[in-house]
């Protein structure tokens, strides 16, 4: 796939109203609080650096989509499909992933251990982040 232009929130919300995919689609840097992704096709989507604070994704195609760096704190991944999806670095305080699919997707496991994202698929229940310390060193 090559990657369309990049989009902006109005443009992004559009492309969800008409039932259009947004795979391959470049969104880095967003502010998508709130935005309903729930059934939208998001293959390869760019979203690094986003706010997707509050955001559903309930059974969104999320395979090979770059969530790296994205603010996600209390969205919903319900029946996601998150594939070999990079959520590396993401803050996931909050998020479910009930039934979601997370075969080879990265995660942030030093704050968030794998058996919490896999207690969550199981049961929904929401994950909670890890908090670190700064050292004064």
């Amino acid at each position: 796939m090559t990657s369309p232009r990049p989009l902006g929130k109005k443009q992004v919300v559009e492309l969800i109203a008409r039932g259009e995919s947004l795979g391959a689609y470049d969104m880095r840097g967003l502010d998508l609080a709130g935005v309903c992704f729930d059934g939208t096709d998001l293959r390869e989507a760019k979203l690094g650096d986003c706010n997707l604070s509050r955001c559903t994704f309930r059974g969104a195609d999320m395979r090979f989509a770059s969530l790296w760096h994205a603010d996600c704190k209390d969205a919903v991944f319900d029946e996601a499909i998150l594939e070999e999806a990079d959520l590396d670095y993401s803050n996931l305080d909050g998020c479910s992933f009930q039934g979601a699919r997370i075969k080879k997707a990265i995660f942030p496991l030093a704050k968030l251990p794998l058996e919490a994202i896999q207690d969550s698929v199981r049961t929904g229940r929401k994950v909670k982040m890890e908090r670190t310390q700064l050292n004064d060193d």
